[in-house]
């Protein structure tokens, strides 16, 4: 039984791409009964039944997205610009931390860098150890390590609109932006168009093409409960078993190793910010409340 991996689903059908063939498959009906939507990205395999295909088996998944659907993912690329608009710390932090705790890799691509110096942002993320790039389209500094990242990974890129993402795309993938352009035209903008998620092989990798993937759906979807978040947060591995005690929040507790590091300048003041106003958020959570 040919294995593939789902290219897009559209209406019911789905594409899976098997080496050289693409096959339309319908899912069994047991995925239903299970409460399993097949996605973008999910490993499947497939069997012919009455003289068509059907995915028989959807292969564990290393992880999954509600909002844009998509499975397996790699590598997030998170884009945002120095300026217009001028980016929210707070916003990059809960995504990089979501990525993290599906095990996704966020990698920060900085646009604009000719309008606003990207210092500060560089600054903010330098002690992190997450992946930082600057992209200037003139001499197209950037561009080689994001080819160089997509190769042998699955990829999505998101960023809020006006950050740049589109003129990223275009010029690391013409022909993706202008097919996907040309759609969005058609379509019209809005609520109301019906693009689904399709994966595009380029570079050596996969490419997700994510419509309308501004921001991750950050709500219950990719809740990350408070005991979670500081590992969604690498900079304080190193220091978390220094804590005086066991189950230490690192908001004020003493004999923490972690608002030592943070006092001591080894972790970043905004991001400590950052993880301090998830953790406000989700500390009275209940798990119960989520499903």
């Amino acid at each position: 039984m040919p294995e593939g991996y789902i290219k897009k689903g559209i209406g019911g059908f789905y594409y899976v791409q098997c080496g050289e063939q693409l096959l339309e498959c319908k899912a069994k009906g047991i995925f239903r009964k299970r409460r399993i939507t097949p996605v973008a990205g999910d490993r499947v395999v497939v069997s012919a039944e009455q003289g068509g295909n059907v995915i028989e088996e959807i292969k564990p998944r290393r992880n999954v997205f509600v909002r844009p659907p998509i499975a397996n993912l790699d590598v997030l690329f998170i884009v945002a610009s120095t300026t217009q608009p001028v980016p929210s710390t707070l916003v990059l932090d809960k995504l990089t931390a979501i990525a993290v705790d599906k095990e996704v890799r966020p990698v920060l691509v900085f646009t604009k860098g000719d309008l606003a110096s990207t210092e500060k942002l560089l600054a903010a993320y330098e002690k992190s150890t997450l992946t930082t790039i600057v992209i200037d389209h003139a001499t197209g500094k950037g561009l080689d390590e994001i080819k160089e990242l997509i190769r042998g990974n699955l990829c999505a890129f998101c960023g809020n609109s006006g950050v740049g993402k589109s003129t990223l795309l275009n010029a690391l993938m013409p022909e993706l932006a202008q097919q996907t352009g040309d759609i969005s035209q058609k379509l019209g903008r809005g609520r109301h168009t019906t693009r689904e998620v399709e994966i595009f092989e380029a570079f050596g990798g996969y490419v997700a093409d994510t419509p309308g993937f501004a921001s991750l759906d950050t709500e219950k979807a990719c809740y990350i409960p408070k005991e979670n978040l500081q590992y969604a947060f690498p900079e304080f591995e190193p220091y978390i078993p220094s804590c005086k005690f066991t189950g230490c929040a690192h908001r004020s507790e003493k004999g923490c190793a972690v608002l030592a590091a943070l006092e001591a300048g080894e972790i970043s003041q905004t991001r400590y910010d950052s993880y301090a106003t998830m953790y406000d958020e989700v500390k009275n959570i209940k798990d119960w409340e989520l499903h």
